[in-house]
């Protein structure tokens, strides 16, 4: 469909990726005259960099939550976010199966974004513009709370004296067996989870009040009641 992308940021951690994926593919990337211009830069540079480019070609930006309005003037674009997380070390196959919002004004813009979705080596499916923000909301609690979870749990692991890294194991198996939920709230073991709470208050007190919202957050989707005062204290 297109023979010749330019991307701009090129050396960032998506830009990068997308490159090497690309060239892999065949495409040329140094042509004068692209047919596409794919924007890999920060979300807030997408407008002024969309703005110097020549209304022409297809232009498309890799954000998840910039709207298609940052690419005025242009008419003949589109967006495409994998829905994964990248890093400089590695290179095009971060990009294997993960899945990507491709969104479009037109037929014609669509079918081009899941071209270069699936060139990639990316699972496309549509994102109307309007829902962004609780799309890449989603993204971000998947994503970036991850890192914030390690960072607690690990915290009260090395309080007694264990390993912060002996539970990346243990993460990673809970995404291989697809998120089943067990341990004390998925059982209704409350005087486990208030003995959670007495060593966290005495540990890592600072956690506390992570630990209560995303105990009560938990409760829920096991269909449990929290049965304890003193889970609610941090509020009162």
């Amino acid at each position: 469909m297109i023979d010749s992308i330019q991307i701009l940021g090129a050396s960032g951690r998506v830009g990068s990726a997308a490159s090497e994926r690309l060239r892999e593919r065949g495409l040329r990337l140094d042509d004068d005259e692209p047919e596409l211009v794919l924007l890999c830069v920060p979300d807030r540079a997408i407008a002024e960099v969309a703005q110097g480019i020549p209304v022409g070609p297809w232009i498309a930006h890799v954000s998840g939550a910039t709207p298609l309005s940052a690419l005025d003037p242009h008419e003949r674009r589109f967006s495409v976010h994998p829905l994964q997380t990248f890093t400089k070390a590695r290179g095009g196959e971060q990009l294997d199966g993960a899945w990507a919002a491709v969104t479009a004004e037109s037929d014609e813009a669509l079918a081009t974004g899941r071209w270069l979705a699936e060139t990639l080596g990316l699972r496309p499916f549509q994102l109307d513009d309007e829902s962004r923000a609780a799309y890449h909301a989603g993204a971000a609690v998947a994503s970036n709370f991850l890192v914030t979870l390690r960072e607690a749990a690990g915290s009260l692991l090395e309080a007694a004296g264990a390993p912060a890294e002996a539970l990346d194991p243990l993460m990673r198996r809970v995404i291989e067996n697809g998120f089943e939920l067990t341990g004390p709230i998925a059982r209704g073991d409350w005087e486990t989870v208030e003995r959670h709470l007495d060593s966290i208050r005495a540990e890592r007190p600072e956690l506390e009040r992570l630990y209560l919202v995303l105990a009560e957050a938990t409760a829920a989707i096991a269909g449990r009641e929290m049965q304890s005062d003193r889970f609610v204290t941090w509020g009162g």
